[in-house]
């Protein structure tokens, strides 16, 4: 796990990414879990560098997610449209030691949401039936 801390100053950028790329070289495993809890500041310098960060990791074989990432920062990089690029781990979801495993652990079970069709009632939605109500 890496963690990000303060504000990211975009000169810092280039030594950042050598020192991930450094980090990256000695540990085994294809994901990397990148803790953005310590940012102090969602700004698009923050974003240049996740970018950038997740562009070293690719260059390695490697995939880079995102932990404990602000709403502000979430928001941000999808309006730059880089949420597919530096995806966020959906809470819950945990990665699996770096023994060169697969990547996300319970991915496989995750289901994807979908919008009910017309006149379909949504999933898990009891509809009352009135006494007097004349039948359909």
């Amino acid at each position: 796990m890496v963690f990000l801390e303060g504000p990211i100053e975009r000169s810092e950028i280039p030594d950042l990414c050598a020192r991930f790329a450094a980090l990256l070289g000695e540990r085994p495993g294809r994901s990397v879990i990148c803790d953005v809890a310590g940012l102090t500041e969602s700004d698009a310098v923050a974003v240049e560098a996740l970018a950038r960060l997740q562009l070293t990791a690719g260059r390695l074989g490697r995939r880079l997610w995102l932990r404990h990432a602000p709403c502000g920062l979430r928001r941000l990089i999808a309006l730059v449209g880089l949420a597919d690029v530096v995806p966020s781990l959906p809470a819950g979801m945990r990665m699996e030691p770096a023994d060169g495993g697969s990547g996300i652990e319970g991915a496989s079970g995750v289901e994807s949401r979908r919008q009910p069709e017309q006149r379909e009632p949504p999933v898990g939605v009891e509809e009352v039936v009135q006494p007097d109500d004349p039948a359909p």
